[in-house]
């Protein structure tokens, strides 16, 4: 069983006004578990990310090796750097 990081980061998540453009990868990788109104709707919603220092859409951050949990509109960051993608 592998160590989860602890906490780092308590994150709100938002509403946003429209949907905020997700990468092809994170949609690809929640293609089989989440589908119809529930991925519409994270599609919607946001979080201001400590890692990236930007706005992402929730399907990013849900991808994401940081993600740890949601739980009543606010999610669990480990906080960790990002490998780089070179």
């Amino acid at each position: 069983m592998s160590e989860i990081a602890e906490d780092k980061y308590s994150v709100d998540v938002v509403e946003a006004p429209k949907a905020i453009p997700a990468s092809k990868e994170s949609l690809e990788a929640i293609k089989g578990a989440v589908k119809g109104k529930a991925l519409a709707k994270m599609k919607k919603e946001a979080v201001d990310c400590p890692v990236k220092a930007k706005r992402v859409s929730f399907v990013e951050c849900f991808t994401c090796p940081n993600f740890n949990r949601r739980v009543r509109g606010k999610v669990g960051c480990a906080g960790l750097p990002l490998p780089s993608s070179s």
